[in-house]
């Protein structure tokens, strides 16, 4: 899949930087960094500036830019079973497969070394690129379970091919995991660790920037960007982060943000899980932006005044 091929490219890339390729995530550098999020405003927070990655960026990374963003993923009422998904990727019998998934926690998984090893020995070439890619979503992008593909990603797995992007799922899982290990001071970071770092090393370091022609900033009556993810829902506000595109800093609207974080497995999900997914049939892009470095007298007494709970206090 094109996913796989990119993927491998932003790897490989002098963007991506090479020393990253040569070793692990450093666990202590990115325990370091959560304390800089504040899942008060989903955003991260250093001293006075806000930085947050927004979905353009994202697709940028990943060069996913022909993919219609609008078409966002979002979990069906009815999700196909496990099995079945699983059988139409992998081209296996039914009893193949049901003898392989495995129970992890409050979910179905299938484990990567039975999925390896029919990579090494599918007859199939495309066959072989799709479960491959298929590993790759499970074990990188959406890591739940460790060395196993939860079911969760065979059902956004199976839609791609439908051109609904998973750039949206990927972003909501980086907020959620954010919040959650700040909101505990500690835990696993389960997301696309990778991918973040990426996108920090765009914005600190020297490299070439990404010149985006819009933003996308509203969604049905949502003042902010809902965003739908395989296990459930959170939000964003980029109108928060205008300086980190150079623009004009305003007070952004932010009502609501903090309490739109939502599971599939909580008590009357189904109502917010609609507001969200209608909300994605009118979105608002802004366009035609003045360039500065300035911000508003009313966003800077704004500022002072709002919840950073990311600032450490001296004890």
């Amino acid at each position: 899949m094109d996913f796989v091929i990119e993927w491998r490219i932003m790897r490989q890339s002098e963007y991506g930087s090479r020393r990253h390729n040569k070793r692990k995530v450093d666990k202590h550098l990115f325990r370091a960094l959560v304390q800089f999020w504040n899942p008060a405003y989903s955003c991260f927070t250093f001293r006075r500036v806000d930085l947050v990655p927004t979905v353009e960026e994202y697709m940028a990374l990943l060069r996913c830019l022909k993919i219609q963003v609008d078409k966002a993923y979002s979990k069906a009422t009815n999700v196909t079973a496990f099995v079945k998904n699983l059988v139409n990727i992998t081209r296996m019998s039914e009893q193949w497969v049901a003898s392989r998934i495995k129970q992890k926690g409050d979910s179905k998984c299938i484990p990567w070394k039975n999925l390896r090893d029919l990579i090494l020995a599918h007859p199939d070439m495309k066959e072989r690129v799709d479960i491959f890619a298929l590993g790759i979503y499970g074990l990188v992008v959406f890591p739940k379970a460790l060395g196993h593909v939860d079911e969760a990603i065979s059902d956004l797995f199976d839609r791609l091919d439908k051109r609904v992007t998973p750039i949206l799922a990927i972003l909501e899982e980086t907020f959620r995991s954010l919040n959650a290990c700040r909101k505990a001071a500690e835990g696993r970071f389960i997301g696309c660790a990778q991918l973040l770092l990426t996108w920090f090393h765009s914005h600190f370091w020297k490299v070439e920037k990404m010149i985006l022609n819009e933003i996308l900033y509203h969604c049905g009556d949502f003042d902010w960007v809902p965003l739908l993810r395989v296990w459930g829902a959170v939000g964003y506000a980029p109108l928060l982060v205008l300086r980190q595109y150079r623009l004009k800093q305003f007070v952004p609207a932010t009502q609501g943000l903090a309490q739109c974080e939502f599971s599939y497995k909580d008590d009357n999900y189904r109502k917010k899980f609609c507001e969200m997914s209608n909300a994605w049939k009118q979105t608002r892009r802004m366009k035609g932006f003045t360039m500065g470095l300035m911000m508003t007298p009313e966003y800077d007494r704004w500022w002072g005044k709002r919840i950073n709970d990311n600032i450490l206090m001296p004890s």
